[in-house]
């Protein structure tokens, strides 16, 4: 009896695994669904934003999108490609200059060097842009401003755009504070929270929606949506989106760590646990320690060289909110209060208020409760715009 029930536990979850192996496996990426799309792109030029993470899967392994586009013949003139370049191998915040491609030989142009909004003169070849950036669903990753850029050159030249629909690998929560439009930068555009819920298709059409381009132009918009995909489907990027988020844990500790980038604490940059740790060399001693060293996607880390002290998230639970506790905890064990906080905090927070309430002594509570009838409002604004459960 026993050996019998212990094959049907066995099979069970066996079986159940199969099942999870079946829905990630069922997600179907807009870029996948060439019969949607390439119709659209016969006999017209055209202009792709994208980046190393604009994969197709396809029982050959994983393709790109620009070589999918040649081998199907289409009229590819030139990339466009946003922070980190089309390769995906430049530090957060270097500027990156326009080359040619030398697998391809297409130009690529730059969109964070001399300009981060095409130019007509750049635009002047194309009949129609294609978008396709993987996104990580939080306020400040820098994807959502090229996107705005994109959409406001469209509309601006009459040229469609045609965005190709991802998964949002942090789409299972709402939170944050919305921004003030007074802090809007490069690092958050819109009056949304830091963690907003959407793909980057759905986010395109409220960027069109509630007129948020310039002059209240409107893009000419087609979104290819995903197949088999909710906001609450579990799922893993094939590979980073930036060079410092280099896994899932990563992408999940991001909006909650990334408040600590604006501050003297480290988050790992310089180490391999990116966005997986937090340190400084001033924070109490204890059993964990590290020390940032240049390294791929970080040529000069804050405290390079320098013992940090602090702690390891490596194997914290996917967060299911903002967490606040750890720039918190920092900010409570940092020795001289008023050194704490650099100059581009409101930046990142996206209000005036949160860098005043830590300094007072308010509670996460006390924090979190003025968040909310902006995050109510915002969520009303959002169901709006879903295209997925």
């Amino acid at each position: 009896m026993f050996y019998r029930t212990k094959i049907t536990f066995l099979f069970l979850l066996f079986f159940n695994g199969l099942i999870t192996l079946s829905c990630q496996e069922k997600i179907r990426v807009g870029a996948a669904q060439t019969e949607e799309y390439l119709p659209l792109f016969k006999n017209k030029r055209i202009g792709v934003v994208a980046h190393q993470a604009s994969l197709i899967p396809s029982s050959k392994g994983d393709l790109h999108l620009v070589d999918v586009l040649l081998e199907n013949q289409i009229d590819l003139k030139k990339v466009f490609a946003p922070e980190h370049g089309f390769r995906g191998t430049a530090d957060a915040g270097e500027k990156i200059e326009n080359q040619r491609d030398p697998k391809t030989q297409l130009p690529i142009i730059s969109l964070y060097g001399q300009n981060r909004k095409p130019t007509p003169a750049q635009l002047q070849d194309i009949d129609l842009m294609v978008f396709d950036l993987q996104d990580v669903g939080v306020r400040f990753y820098t994807y959502l401003s090229t996107l705005h850029y994109v959409m406001e050159a469209c509309a601006e030249n009459n040229i469609p755009l045609v965005v190709l629909d991802r998964p949002n690998p942090n789409a299972h929560y709402i939170d944050g504070p919305v921004l003030e439009l007074e802090n809007k930068s490069f690092v958050g555009m819109h009056p949304v929270p830091i963690v907003y819920g959407m793909t980057i298709g759905e986010y395109a059409q409220m960027i069109n929606g509630e007129n948020w381009l310039e002059n209240q132009v409107r893009c000419d918009l087609t979104v290819i949506p995903l197949k088999n995909y909710t906001h609450q489907t579990p799922y893993e990027l094939p590979v980073r989106p930036s060079p410092n988020l280099p896994n899932a844990q990563s992408i999940a500790l991001y909006p909650s760590l990334c408040l600590l980038e604006p501050t003297v604490i480290s988050v790992g940059r310089g180490t391999s646990l990116q966005f997986q740790i937090y340190g400084h060399p001033e924070l109490p001693k204890s059993d964990f320690s590290f020390s940032p060293q240049p390294n791929f996607g970080s040529k000069n880390p804050k405290h390079k060289g320098l013992i940090c002290y602090g702690e390891d998230l490596s194997q914290q639970p996917k967060p299911q909110q903002l967490e606040l506790k750890w720039l918190l905890n920092a900010y409570t064990q940092f020795p001289q209060k008023d050194a704490f906080f650099l100059k581009s905090f409101e930046r990142i927070s996206g209000v005036n208020a949160l860098r005043t309430q830590i300094e007072n002594g308010f509670s996460e509570k006390q924090i979190r409760a003025s968040w909310e009838k902006h995050l109510n409002q915002f969520k009303k604004i959002r169901s709006q715009y879903l295209q997925y459960p």
